[in-house]
């Protein structure tokens, strides 16, 4: 594999990553995380992993290959922005190949760039997910009031299911909606130590139906949806703007979300004030 010294990845290596990340995030965009250390041990140190480094020993390109939450051997990879167009992605595609088991091979890549994309294609590796990932500066934000005859209640353990059922209705027209059961939908939410309960809203009509909700994780929306009866009245822009403004009451210096490239909502979240931070996808191997 190239003129590179290439070694298996180590704890050692866990600040050379970060920095990779971090120019591969400066250059592309994507997922910020990307750079910190639970994502890093998560994607390239639980499994078959190496790195290359040039002549004075910066680490500029790593793969690794494990096995995902799904059970599905999976792969990830960098290539520094400097050290690009000289083979160094296809070289990490192959070696990931090689060590697939097998089975066909999932991509994982929390940063993309044109590059990726166009390796991607030549390897015959079809894209099957991508979300735009999205932030916010907090200078300026619209404020959306909430549709008349709507109240808004924050989670509680009175309110976990109705957060629940608002999920459900909200996407599950969506292709592929997991319908992950009350208990443990709920239970993720709560064991996630940067969910924020005080500032997610649940959103109820005057029959106490449900209409809308959103979930609220550190600096990030994670989660928006409204039920169909109630899409197409500004319920939606209301729940982002006012959770730009409690994440900015909070502290926050810039919010972030991610939405599918599919999603007619990314026109939204560009009126509001969001930008376009790259994106964030996932690649797999097809039948021969």
């Amino acid at each position: 594999m190239s003129t590179l010294s290439w070694q298996p990845l180590s704890d050692e290596d866990l600040p050379a990553l970060a920095h990779l990340a971090q120019r591969c995030l400066d250059r592309d965009g994507g997922l910020p995380q990307l750079a910190g250390e639970p994502m890093l041990r998560q994607l390239f140190l639980r499994g078959q992993s190496i790195g290359g480094r040039d002549e004075i020993g910066e680490l500029v390109a790593a793969a690794s290959v494990f096995v995902d939450g799904t059970g599905h051997r999976a792969a990830t990879g960098l290539v520094d922005p400097s050290a690009r167009r000289q083979g160094l992605g296809e070289q990490l595609v192959r070696w990931s190949l090689e060590r697939s088991g097998g089975s066909l091979l999932r991509l994982v890549a929390e940063t993309t760039s044109p590059e990726s994309d166009a390796l991607a294609d030549h390897l015959g590796l079809l894209r099957t997910f991508a979300e735009h990932v999205m932030r916010h500066p907090l200078v300026a934000m619209p404020r959306v009031p909430r549709p008349p005859g709507l109240v808004s209640l924050p989670w509680s353990e009175d309110t976990a299911g109705l957060f629940h059922i608002a999920y459900t209705r909200s996407f599950a027209s969506r292709p592929g909606f997991p319908d992950t059961p009350r208990e443990e939908w709920v239970a993720g939410s709560q064991e996630d130590e940067d969910f924020r309960p005080e500032l997610s809203r649940v959103v109820l009509d005057r029959q106490g139906r449900v209409a809308g909700f959103v979930t609220v994780t550190e600096n990030w929306i994670d989660q928006v949806g409204v039920v169909p009866d109630w899409r197409g009245r500004g319920l939606g822009a209301h729940l982002v703007t006012r959770s730009l403004r409690a994440l900015r009451k909070a502290g926050c210096e810039a919010v972030w979300l991610a939405v599918n490239v599919d999603n007619p909502a990314h026109d939204l979240y560009l009126r509001l004030g969001f930008e376009d931070h790259g994106l964030r996808a996932r690649y797999e191997q097809t039948p021969d």
